[in-house]
């Protein structure tokens, strides 16, 4: 993202028809049925107040009547730091809120409120809205379309796509109906509903200005708290975003973009703004991205990412006679992680990737959005060009560790509640750049819900290493390391992706 896109791009974090079809999914360790409303191929007849066919251009009330009931708004109560806050903002937050945050230093706890949007996707309470919508939140408050206010819990959240998904405990909701965002196209009306400044049930128009789009915003965001693997497509967050001009404000992040038959093609996630407010454009998480991410939180606690294991560039002219390749759009293959499925299907450095599954890829999005639609163990047909001819290849994606099982949350994540935290094992990419070091493994801090951690100072995506003087690998290790601590002091050593030689030390009572 070059810098003038660096300077005016603002995530919403600023305030934050009609065949059925089922999912069996998993939720709190038992199974459910969740039923996601899909819309048919062909959608059925349907006709607006004024006598038109739903959908018919220039007509929205259709899509505003089908879609503003299933939309709803979100409050999220949460702690703030109330001195220093632009230093742990990006560049182009820090320009939106200003300098004036605070004095130096950590500074003392208070209690804050945001406020965003949602979408309701299943007729038992399941709400998919925005990661950073409820990311940090003590309590979420929901005000559904009738104004009957419930409190939510979080199910799951994917801060590499922005998508969270929360529950209220209520039945017979109104549900979105998912369309087939790949289908919209560009100049094609959209509908944006959500509830911007809290002003709640708001509708704009507009049409799609672009798709694709990958901005580096969540990038910059991820790689602030997690660090990534550059341009890998593992281990990174996925952006293929719908560009419109709808208009989008603060408060309306985790709403509905909709078609015209009032059917979901994305959700409202950020805007392009030098003020913080609309000037243009809107850009939103495609749908089909939406409804994977959304069924793999409730059905595992994660995200269920199948990875190639490569390490990925985009090509222009200028690139292809660096790089010396006979093609000037794909995705270009500079490496591979260890265990990469993509080297073991037999794909070579200097390969170009230009097709998925048959569909053409001209840039990163568009191949990690192809990819990331899938699960570990899916195959996945990929074509190179290689000097000038393509070649076909079968390739089983593997998990970000470089198996091809599926990945539940109690393999992989763990909330200790005495911490007020969430933890993760390093990927196989985070421990090759920390080997450096001398570090094998350790455990990352994922988000931070209140708590010990967050008194004592200690920031998402920080990298515990060591417990008590004894190194950690895992977030077993970790949990074996703090078993029966219930009274006795506990110091953790570590250090943060971009400060490895900051080594971070603290000590509290369990």
């Amino acid at each position: 993202m070059n810098t003038n896109w660096k300077a005016i791009v603002l995530v919403g974090l600023l305030s934050s028809a009609t065949t059925i079809a089922g999912f069996k999914l998993l939720d709190s360790g038992s199974e459910r049925d969740v039923i996601l409303k899909e819309a048919p191929t062909e959608s059925l007849a349907k006709f607006t107040s004024t006598g038109l066919p739903a959908g018919t251009p220039g007509d929205f009330t259709y899509a505003a009547e089908t879609a503003t009931p299933t939309v709803v708004h979100i409050k999220s109560k949460l702690m703030r730091e109330t001195r220093d806050m632009s230093a742990q903002l990006p560049e182009f937050f820090r320009d939106f809120f200003g300098d004036g945050m605070g004095g130096q230093g950590r500074g003392q706890m208070r209690e804050a409120e945001a406020s965003g949007s949602g979408v309701i996707i299943s007729t038992d309470g399941y709400i998919v809205t925005n990661n950073h919508v409820v990311e940090g939140s003590t309590e979420l408050e929901v005000t559904l379309s009738n104004h009957r206010k419930v409190i939510a819990k979080v199910v799951g959240t994917d801060p590499s796509t922005d998508i969270a998904v929360i529950k209220v405990a209520e039945t017979n909701l109104p549900a979105i109906t998912f369309g087939n965002s790949d289908a919209a196209k560009v100049g094609e009306w959209v509908v944006a509903v959500g509830n911007p400044f809290n002003l709640e049930s708001t509708v704009t128009a507009g049409i799609v200005s672009a798709k694709g789009r990958g901005l580096g915003i969540i990038s910059q965001e991820y790689l602030r708290k997690y660090g990534n693997s550059g341009n890998y497509d593992g281990d990174s967050p996925l952006e293929s975003f719908i560009q419109t001009d709808a208009v989008v404000n603060p408060g309306n992040s985790g709403g509905a973009l909709v078609n015209l038959k009032g059917e979901l093609i994305g959700i409202n996630t950020a805007i392009a703004s030098p003020t913080g407010s609309f000037a243009g454009y809107a850009f939103a998480v495609p749908a089909g991205i939406v409804k994977k991410v959304s069924s793999d939180l409730i059905k595992y606690g994660n995200v269920q990412r199948g990875y190639l294991g490569i390490a990925l560039d985009d090509l222009d002219s200028r690139k292809a006679e660096e790089y010396g390749v006979k093609v000037n759009e794909g995705v270009y293959v500079r490496d591979f992680t260890e265990g990469s499925a993509g080297e073991a299907a037999g794909i070579k450095k200097g390969d170009v990737v230009v097709k998925v599954d048959g569909r053409t890829v001209n840039s990163i999005p568009e191949l990690q959005q192809s990819i990331g639609l899938h699960r570990p163990g899916d195959k996945v047909a990929i074509t190179v060009n290689r000097n000038g001819s393509e070649k076909d290849f079968d390739v089983t994606l593997r998990n970000r560790t470089g198996g091809s099982d599926v990945i539940k949350r109690d393999e992989s994540k763990a909330t200790l509640s005495a911490l007020g935290a969430s933890f993760d094992n390093l990927t196989t990419p985070e421990k090759q750049r920390l080997a450096r070091y001398r570090i094998e493994g350790g455990v990352k801090v994922m988000s931070i819900d209140g708590g010990k951690l967050q008194r004592a100072g200690v920031s998402e995506g920080f990298i515990i290493t060591k417990v008590n003087g004894k190194q950690v690998r895992s977030v077993k290790e970790l949990q074996d390391a703090l078993s029966g601590k219930t009274d006795s002091m506990v110091q953790f050593e570590g250090l943060y992706p971009d400060s490895p030689s900051d080594v971070y030390t603290f000590g509290f009572r369990m």
